[in-house]
């Protein structure tokens, strides 16, 4: 078969090819170092984040509860919360002893009770809390800790204070719940199942790759690489975590797992087959490296840059989530690249021959069907056929994404028989699902409290409310209990407590919660309380305003990240149009990816909706690994089309890059599909979605609508560039012989 032409890789190429394999051995122990200084000197574990921490800036939401518990001196919202629940009804000395630990907490009799600053006991005894849907079935108690208390600190306080003051058999503990416990149950489960991903994708690495080149070395190369990668990737992001503002999500990690080592795994493939090829045309293990090294590694370079840009492009984002993922995704694709092209082909360069042990070298080409396939997808009706049939298919598919919804998952992300999820399974049994996390409202203005038929009218209007199951307006509660709970003893101010009827930080709690804070200034006036200041607290009203600041990020996030890739691809394959198609066909793919994440998750499964995250970041990354195709597959294309026609280059290329496309694609996608491991809600929405999406791009896009689309506009494509013409047909000597390639 034909060797690769020199005039198709740069001068700059060969040398940094020459360069590394001379150093071989240098660059294995160069990185050997590097991971033993990071292990040493970098943090193993990264700062979390929360819900509020990721709110949008100038919150109003967290702004209120601010005032609020100032205006008050304490606080009424509460993230933490024991559940005591029996459905024959809890004991009347059951009940009362509710009460009894509360104030024995606030009077300081109650023991050591760590950092509980407060215990707030509710019943849904008859006539007690107007939300109630059972009477006398359930009692909570919401725990108010001490400034400065951590998260796990304040879950650990409440466990704790529910073992020692509610023991007794008639007491019916049920757990500890609240969107508090809930981050500390996810955070939890995470970590316990962190081993079992890990083993999991590096199990699959090794499969695919073992598989693809029928040896037991090659893999091993592989694994060495992408584990190197992944532990210098984890440890410097954790570095750079500690400075970025509010911390990194947990949810951070499996992602970055699945990301570096199924695309170090993908770059590894590459360089595995072109290694392959040199060897099997007679050239010594070093000349091979060397070639491999130059045909690949810039193809690699430009690939990874592709997707750390894109990453990066979250940046533009007003919202604090998705400026702390933007940089620790790039920063890992980077350390993943450079990690590639250096000690990939050194251990290329030291194992040569050895790399395809048992079965050895053989000399075999592209499947002959394969060949086939690619001489008639170069015909133009049947490009017109297979792209027309492509482009319909994917469209149909995108429709349902304008039915997605998005909304926060703490607990209804959780397993359904954890702790957290049972024990707010249990409060909504005898209240509303709501009750776990209230939207507080607060009043404030002159005498706003002096005037008890106003605020009852107020509270009767918000019972009226959709999705408004219940309201603690001052009213409800005896007028020695109100004062100073719930209406200042100024009178200046009056706050309600209104509890959903669906979970607290879905989308249509969300929906909800926005549309009582639009009508709000009508129902103050109905209520003969207009010109009053009021605003809306809790975590369903953060959790609002973060789908909102996602929604107004879409725009910017989305440009920016089409620009870059479209730059690079511009670059890269020095045209301007084609990179445009190749775009155009990488959205198409992820709309239908995206309308299929809504018609399982949603439609066929009965989910609320999705996590607010999962289909934007899941959107940034499969719009960068679909250029990081486009740069492998059309890369080579276009390279060969400077030497011949543009339907002859893809009648020759095709079959050689489609082996290495399908093993990638299979691998990335497979890595991506190990998420689902994690029994968390998003964590199998991102699965899904990546899983589905990567396949799509390197089954459906990457190998029948983009040689369609490039068949069909011929030399045309490369515009401004001019390809040779004319686009003669193809004999059989056009074909590609059986020699082996660097995809094959």
């Amino acid at each position: 078969m034909r060797s690769w032409r020199k005039s198709e890789v740069g001068a700059v190429s060969r040398a940094y090819a020459w360069l590394v394999v001379k150093l071989r051995w240098f660059v294995v122990l160069a990185w050997a170092v590097a991971g033993v200084a990071a292990a040493v000197w970098l943090p193993a574990t990264l700062p979390n984040a929360g819900l509020r921490g990721f709110a949008p800036p100038h919150s109003h939401a967290i702004s209120t509860e601010v005032t609020s518990a100032k205006a008050f001196g304490f606080p009424i919202l509460s993230r933490t919360l024991l559940v005591q629940h029996d459905d024959h009804g809890l004991s009347e000395a059951a009940q009362k002893r509710v009460a009894e630990r509360a104030v024995a907490v606030a009077k300081g009799r109650a023991g050591d009770v760590g950092p509980i600053a407060a215990a707030v006991p509710i019943v849904n005894a008859r006539g007690v809390f107007p939300s109630s849907s059972k009477q006398g079935t359930t009692a909570l108690t919401y725990i108010v800790t001490k400034p400065g208390t951590s998260f796990s600190e304040e879950v650990t306080a409440a466990q704790t204070f529910g073992r020692q003051q509610m023991n007794r058999p008639d007491d019916h503990l049920v757990g500890v719940t609240g969107t508090v416990p809930a981050q500390v149950a996810q955070t939890r489960i995470l970590y316990s199942h962190l081993w079992l991903l890990e083993a999991a994708t590096l199990a699959v690495v090794i499969g695919i790759v073992a598989l693809k080149f029928r040896s037991v070395v090659a893999p091993l190369v592989a694994l060495l690489t992408a584990a190197a990668s992944y532990f210098l990737a984890v440890r410097t992001t954790n570095y750079v975590g500690g400075y970025l503002n509010g911390g990194v999500p947990e949810e951070l990690k499996p992602l970055v797992l699945a990301l570096v080592l199924g695309i170090v795994t993908d770059y590894a493939i590459f360089f595995l087959s072109s290694m392959r090829t040199g060897l099997v045309q007679g050239q010594d293990r070093l000349t091979a490296a060397k070639t491999a090294t130059a045909q690949t590694g810039r193809i690699v370079v430009v690939a990874g840059i592709a997707v750390a840009a894109g990453s990066a492009a979250m940046l533009v984002a007003r919202s604090g989530f998705f400026r702390a993922f933007g940089p620790v995704l790039a920063l890992s694709v980077l350390t993943a690249v450079v990690v590639s092209v250096t000690l990939l082909p050194a251990l290329l360069a030291i194992f040569g021959r050895a790399l395809f042990w048992p079965t050895g070298l053989k000399r075999e080409g592209a499947p002959r069907l394969v060949r086939l396939a690619a001489r008639v997808l170069t015909v133009r009706v049947v490009a017109f056929v297979l792209a027309g049939a492509c482009i319909v298919g994917l469209a149909m598919l995108s429709t349902a994404a304008s039915r997605m919804r998005l909304g926060v998952t703490f607990v209804a992300a959780l397993p359904a028989d954890s702790q957290s999820h049972v024990a707010a399974d249990a409060a909504a049994a005898g209240f509303a699902a709501g009750i776990i996390a209230p939207t507080e409202l607060l009043l404030q203005g002159s005498k706003v409290g002096s005037d008890q038929q106003k605020l009852t009218r107020l509270g009767q209007e918000l019972e009226r409310q959709p999705g408004v199951a219940g309201v603690l307006s001052p009213s409800a509660l005896p007028e020695d209990l109100a004062q100073g709970a719930l209406v200042t003893r100024a009178g200046d101010a009056a706050r309600f407590l209104v509890i959903l009827d669906h979970d607290p930080l879905g989308p249509t709690a969300i929906s909800d919660v926005n549309r009582l804070s639009t009508t709000m200034p009508k129902l103050l006036r109905q209520a003969g309380l207009g010109g009053l200041d009021f605003g809306l607290a809790g975590d369903t009203a953060v959790a609002g305003e973060l789908v909102d600041a996602t929604n107004a990020d879409l725009l910017r996030i989305a440009i920016a990240v089409l620009l870059t890739n479209l730059i690079l691809l511009m670059v890269f394959l020095r045209a301007v149009l084609a990179p445009v198609l190749l775009l155009a066909c990488s959205v198409l793919a992820l709309a239908a990816s995206l309308g299929c994440l809504t018609l399982v998750f949603h439609d066929r499964l009965g989910h609320d909706g999705v996590t607010f995250y999962v289909p934007f970041a899941a959107s940034v990354l499969l719009l960068s690994l679909g250029s990081d195709y486009n740069i492998y597959g059309v890369g080579h294309v276009w390279s060969r089309a400077n030497h011949t026609t543009l339907r002859r280059a893809l009648a020759e290329r095709i079959p050689e890059t489609s082996g290495a496309i399908t093993a990638a694609g299979l691998t990335l996608a497979a890595s991506f599909g190990m998420l689902a491991l994690v029994p968390l809600r998003q964590f199998r929405e991102l699965a899904f979605l990546m899983g589905l999406g990567v396949l799509l791009d390197a089954f459906v896009v990457r190998t029948i609508l983009v040689p369609s689309v490039l068949t069909l506009l011929g030399r045309f494509s490369a515009w401004p560039r001019r390809l040779p013409e004319p686009d003669v047909g193809l004999s059989p000597a056009g074909l590609p012989s059986a020699a082996p390639s660097p995809g094959s």
